[in-house]
């Protein structure tokens, strides 16, 4: 580690000139009426049909997940054609990065490094001089093939004929996507900083720092997740404090206190304690926290108002909380006013009403043993679910 902040810094000055995208919050999210949700709606009947009439209506975001740079174009410029005629920003997002998902429920993307460089091309050349929102690859750092964490374990993502420099390449492949991206003027950048029951702030923040962050607005929080905004609002002021703590004051990012230490991540009421460590540290540093200037996050509230399941305790030998877990439901609708320094904006980016996958909670399948049914695959609709989201919905969601 000898060298390690070193390595890592790079200059106040460079934060600051971060692409900042003119988007106000007088203007409003796009709203899609050719969104994978209405279409859902048009094809369904009864009740489903209804549920998914009624999401279609709250904006949410445009994923691209493959094709060619051609198509990639045409399919983001229609979008961002449309919203910008409606005078509203479109939330789009880059999901095709090579060995997305360690080849698991969501795998796919490019087949190497220089077909994703130039696919991403296709994506900002629809986007042009255009206002939109990016978020660049959801677990594009929390997920890495064959990556060693700051404690020198390898993670889980370990796919045979790989290793060697397969993290490297991510890195080196996100490197050129914000490159390509933070060159359109109009853009705010959001790179993937994971989420509050994930890694810890030193861990994040060095991710996002090696991908480049400096050139990007922030990070993006719990896409796909349903930890509650009490957890991920601060565990976003901690990432940005982090991020800030080793840039300019050489911190080790080990050092950087988190929602494991000196907080108890189960006792809420002691996070607190994470705040304070972190007050210390700036003190110690002789650095004023600017949040401001500071990378800035936003946030998935679209399946997040009941926050995380809580599995039967000894009942599943690997219970993936993160799989279409049952009772859950939609949380604060979007919006670009957060009223919070580090949060640009709560925003629906996993599509709420689509499923997670398969879930088998180590049963072996097909059937979802907590839901006694085999759920659709990663993406599909799934009208079960969809319900839930709009019946447990915190705050509530009218029906009318």
């Amino acid at each position: 580690m000898k060298g390690f902040a070193l390595g890592l810094a790079i200059s106040f000055a460079a934060l600051s000139a971060a692409a900042s995208g003119q988007i106000t919050r007088s203007q409003g999210i796009f709203v899609d009426p050719n969104s994978t949700t209405a279409q859902a709606a048009a094809r369904l009947g009864g009740q489903a049909a209804r549920d998914a009439l009624l999401l279609s209506r709250i904006p949410s975001a445009s994923w691209f997940t493959g094709g060619t740079p051609e198509m990639v174009e045409a399919k983001v410029r229609d979008i961002v054609d449309r919203a910008t005629a409606a005078g509203q920003i479109p939330v789009l997002v880059a999901y095709n990065i090579p060995f997305r998902d360690c080849a698991l429920y969501s795998a796919g993307g490019a087949r190497d490094g220089a077909a994703y460089l130039a696919w991403m091309k296709g994506f900002a050349a629809g986007i042009g001089e255009r206002k939109a929102i990016v978020i660049l690859e959801p677990d594009g750092l929390g997920i890495i093939p064959w990556h060693q964490t700051l404690d020198g374990k390898v993670e889980h993502c370990q796919p045979a004929g790989q290793g060697g420099g397969a993290s490297d390449a991510r890195y080196e492949q996100l490197r050129g996507a914000v490159s390509i991206l933070a060159s359109l003027s109009n853009v705010r950048l959001y790179l993937d900083g994971t989420g509050s029951s994930w890694l810890a702030p030193g861990e994040a923040a060095t991710r996002l720092i090696k991908a480049d962050v400096a050139r990007a607005r922030g990070f993006f929080l719990n896409v796909s997740n349903f930890e509650s905004d009490a957890r991920v609002v601060p565990y976003a002021r901690w990432v940005s404090d982090c991020i800030a703590l080793v840039t300019r004051g050489g911190l080790d990012p080990r050092a950087c206190p988190s929602q494991y230490g000196p907080a108890d991540f189960k006792d809420h009421e002691t996070w607190g304690a994470t705040d304070a460590a972190y007050d210390s540290l700036f003190e110690q540093a002789g650095l004023r926290r600017d949040p401001v200037s500071q990378k800035h996050a936003v946030i998935d509230t679209s399946r997040n108002g009941k926050g995380s399941w809580e599995p039967p305790v000894g009942k599943y030998s690997d219970a993936e909380v993160w799989c279409n877990p049952p009772g859950r439901g939609l949380g604060r609708q979007p919006t670009l006013a957060s009223g919070t320094p580090h949060v640009d904006a709560f925003l629906w980016i996993k599509i709420p009403g689509e499923s997670d996958g398969e879930c088998h909670r180590g049963r072996g399948g097909p059937a979802d043993p907590e839901r006694g049914l085999t759920a659709p695959p990663a993406g599909s609709w799934f009208a079960e679910q969809a319900r839930e989201l709009i019946e447990f919905a915190n705050p509530p969601i009218s029906e009318d």
